[in-house]
């Protein structure tokens, strides 16, 4: 799945056919707001992103992405009408893989999404097997005996968090704090609401989640 964010209805949809065309599916918002809230439900393997946006622009966003562990390695191109050196380098610099300016060719847009999908494929990634759960954080993939599994932006980013610090307990602070970036005022549910969730997701699996009583959340090291 691509994920397109661009303000302009006439260039979002001939991008939106064509890359659907080429066998690439690919959603795209008008808004930052509304591609925020299609994150939380299904992580892209792609984001295309224009600067200059309505509500945000596209450097803002680009930053956040960067910024969590779930979408640190998310390929991301960015399009714009900023066709400088410097605003090219800028883009770059603050995190983009590719940059293009517009006007573009749609032939060009094509390979250097096939291009940068490719090298991302050939990065290397670790990967995590506990039973029959699969989870590969870089590729956004979990799946429980062979079947993917949907989880929003934050039960994959708990679940990845715990899974990559096995047998470390995390109390409710320290998980709001890393998660959602703010501190546990001793009265929300947040945490355990999202765990409750991403267990039942999880099936049979669930269960590697374990409760430490009065502390946190963990996945035991011994955990299988």
């Amino acid at each position: 799945m691509i994920y397109f964010i661009e303000d302009d209805n006439s260039i979002r949809e001939f991008v939106i056919y064509t890359l659907n065309s080429q066998g690439m599916e690919t959603k795209g918002f008008s808004r930052p707001s509304l591609f925020w809230r299609a994150m939380e439900q299904q992580l892209p393997q792609l984001v295309l992103l224009d600067v200059m946006l309505p509500e945000e622009d596209g450097l803002s966003i680009l930053s956040k992405l960067r910024s969590s562990a779930s979408t640190r390695q998310l390929p991301i191109i960015m399009l714009t009408a900023k066709s400088t050196e410097f605003d090219k380098i800028l883009g770059l610099d603050s995190g983009a893989d590719d940059y293009i300016p517009k006007p573009f060719s749609i032939m060009e847009l094509l390979a250097r999404i096939r291009a940068l999908l490719r090298r991302t494929e050939k990065t290397s990634e670790k990967e995590y097997t506990i039973g029959e759960l699969y989870v590969c954080p870089a590729k956004h993939v979990v799946k429980v005996s062979g079947v993917p599994i949907s989880l929003t932006l934050k039960e994959f980013e708990l679940l990845c968090l715990l899974i990559e610090n096995r047998d470390v307990v995390f109390t409710r602070p320290q998980l709001l704090d890393k998660i959602w970036g703010y501190t546990f005022d001793g009265e929300s549910r947040t945490v355990d609401v999202h765990i409750r969730n991403l267990r039942q997701k999880l099936g049979s699996c669930g269960n590697c989640i374990e409760t430490v009583r009065g502390i946190g959340y963990k996945i035991g090291a011994d955990a299988t």
